[in-house]
């Protein structure tokens, strides 16, 4: 007998009941997302590069849409949750995993299908913890590199090497490999991304951001390949660049906290340390 009384014997577990019936609009749009990636497979299979990367960017757009209408048709469920999930794995996971492997990294033998395993493994492991944290996760940030980012930079490297004439697959390039790898270690990182869940687009802004949106629109028209690899790019980029700069901010901070201190404590050597901090924050602040 235990402290807590004597030993209850487990009862019949009473069986949850399961919601008849499913939302069709937002799980008919994650099934085109799906179709997509799994187009991607068929065109990389095939060699056809272009289209392969092509249905990449398709799947995401689906992606992105039925989030969207799930949370203004208010039709959010666990299954579509889910669903949603399994379909990214494919989409962008499997699918641009293929897609790097047979267009960049095939002649590079075991380190090549590692490094596309590997993406496809961490691409699994990034939605599974996303899932897991998604109720006590922040809403203005991820926690590492999110898949689609990553699925949409090795489509839009796809289509910036047709852009400027490529033919087939690539040589042997080792930045690609290196890429793949870099890429697969973001998604599991725990660097912060911007998620733009809490950008006001409803509410009025100023007018310079209209006329920013609208130059940008043209660019991306004029020249869609070069624009899509340099805003995924740059995103892929910023998680690490404010992590650096935070770390680099904190430094700064504490060395200026040790020279004050030794400052006030008379040490002579604490001053060429302020001197220097303060080169260093008027270069910062120009």
């Amino acid at each position: 007998m235990s402290d807590y009384g004597p030993p209850v014997a487990p009862g019949p577990r009473k069986a949850v009941p399961a919601h008849k019936g499913v939302y069709l609009l937002p799980n008919v749009i994650t099934t085109a997302g799906l179709f997509a990636g799994f187009y991607s497979v068929i065109a990389s299979f095939r060699a056809d590069f272009f289209y392969a990367a092509v249905a990449i960017l398709v799947a995401n757009v689906f992606d992105i849409l039925d989030g969207r209408i799930a949370r203004l048709t208010n039709t959010t469920s666990r299954f579509g949750i889910e669903y949603d999930s399994l379909s990214d794995v494919i989409a962008f996971g499997v699918a641009p995993g293929i897609l790097v492997y047979r267009w960049a990294l095939e002649p590079w033998g075991t380190w090549g299908w590692l490094a596309a395993s590997l993406y496809v493994a961490c691409g699994a492991l990034r939605l599974a913890r996303f899932n897991v944290q998604y109720e006590t996760a922040e809403k203005r940030h991820f926690i590492g590199l999110p898949i689609p980012a990553a699925a949409e930079l090795i489509a839009a490297t796809v289509l910036l090497y047709y852009r400027f004439g490529g033919e087939g697959a690539t040589h042997t390039h080792v930045m690609l490999l290196l890429v793949t790898y870099a890429l697969a270690g973001l998604m599991v990182s725990n660097i912060k991304y911007f998620s733009f869940k809490e950008t006001e687009l409803y509410h009025r802004q100023p007018f310079w951001i209209l006329i920013a949106l609208i130059v940008l629109l043209k660019l991306f028209i004029a020249e869609p390949q070069i624009m899509l690899f340099a805003t995924f790019l740059l995103f892929a980029s910023s998680g690490p660049a404010r992590t650096v700069y935070i770390r680099v901010r904190r430094l700064r901070g504490r060395l200026r906290r040790r020279g004050r201190q030794a400052a006030a404590a008379g040490v002579p050597s604490a001053t060429p340390h302020l001197r220097l901090l303060g080169r260093l924050g008027r270069h910062g602040r120009s």
